[in-house]
């Protein structure tokens, strides 16, 4: 069984909260860099939000290599884009994180946006049901789902040659020679947070002194929040792994947030063909993506964005909002 999660700090809600001139300021943000094709990711994403009806807007922090057509393509969707510059480690560091995960210590500017509550959403996640309450959550917390340790990309950690997992941490317990287990871990792909001037300077005058590990940002955030983190269930972000690796933990028909990480699950370069992806509940999961992303109603519509009986438009949050333009010098970080 999954360890015990404080569920009683989460509340659903039928109607979305009103989100009125004066209120606290909320949004969803997300991440995106480069030319590729994550793009279609938060485009899926935009168009999720938009089916189960939130209240709030997505915000997407965007680095200056992503091209123009991309851009268009997300105002066009109703996103707002807020510039960002990259967030470097130390260069004589950066060669013992994963190469591929370097560029996401970029993520750590979203604590600078003018926003009093944000829920972060990787590109490649898909919202299935409103989650909207999750911005009621009791401040002075990070909340996020915790990970499993059971895949090889972990081989380098003592959890993983130990066959220790936090998601059933009976099966193999942590063993007493060893100390204390190792403090919980989130999945840094979700997570509900508050920006901070102070806590944004912080973590950048923490990273300067801190060395980059295999899993880079999310190493560092686990870190840093680490004494105000909170997990929550697993439903609010399950990574594909867990349906193979921890079937017993996982209730599908009440995910409302999946993670679509696991290697070649990506909806917009599914193939079948890489490990367990020929899996029919994959394949249903995958379907869901395309279903949201092809569906045209779903396209952003000034004039669809109030609908009768809902307490907020999309489109009276936007209006009230500019697209951002945050500039950094340098972008690499110095002691």
């Amino acid at each position: 069984m999954a360890p015990g999660v404080p569920v009683d700090t989460l509340t659903c809600s039928r109607k979305s909260p009103t989100q009125k001139a004066g209120d606290k300021k909320r949004a969803y943000v997300t991440f995106l860099a480069g030319n590729g094709d994550y793009v279609k990711g938060v485009v899926g994403l935009a168009k999720g939000l938009r089916k189960v009806k939130s209240a709030y807007p997505l915000v997407v922090a965007m680095l200056p290599d992503v091209p123009q057509e991309h851009r268009e393509l997300l105002r066009s969707q109703g996103c707002i884009i807020q510039e960002i510059e990259p967030i470097y480690p130390p260069e004589n560091q950066i060669e013992f994180a994963m190469a591929y995960y370097v560029i996401n210590y970029s993520k750590l500017r979203i604590w600078n946006f003018d926003y009093n509550k944000m829920v972060y959403l990787d590109a490649d996640i898909q919202v299935f049901e409103n989650i909207d309450h999750l911005f009621d959550t009791p401040d002075g917390y990070f909340y996020a789902v915790m990970d499993c340790f059971c895949e090889k990309t972990w081989s380098h950690s003592p959890q993983y040659s130990v066959g220790y997992c936090q998601q059933c941490p009976e099966k193999v317990k942590w063993p007493a020679e060893m100390g204390c287990p190792p403090p919980l871990y989130f999945n840094a792909g979700m997570f509900v947070f508050e920006p901070s001037h102070l806590v944004y300077e912080s973590l950048l005058q923490t990273l300067v002194i801190t060395a980059p590990t295999p899993f880079a940002e999310q190493d560092f955030l686990n870190m840093f929040f680490n004494h105000m983190y909170k997990p929550i269930p697993l439903a609010y972000n399950l990574v594909l792994a867990m349906l193979w690796r921890h079937p017993e933990n996982v209730e599908l028909e009440k995910v409302k947030v999946v993670h679509y990480c696991a290697a070649g699950s990506k909806p917009w370069r599914y193939t079948g063909k890489e490990a367990n992806m020929d899996r029919e509940d994959i394949k249903m999961l995958v379907a869901k993506w395309w279903a949201i992303y092809n569906d045209e109603t779903l396209d952003f519509k000034a004039e669809n964005s109030a609908q009768e009986g809902e307490t907020c438009s999309r489109l009276s949050v936007m209006a009230s909002v500019q697209d951002h333009a945050i500039s950094y010098a340098p972008a690499h970080l110095t002691a």
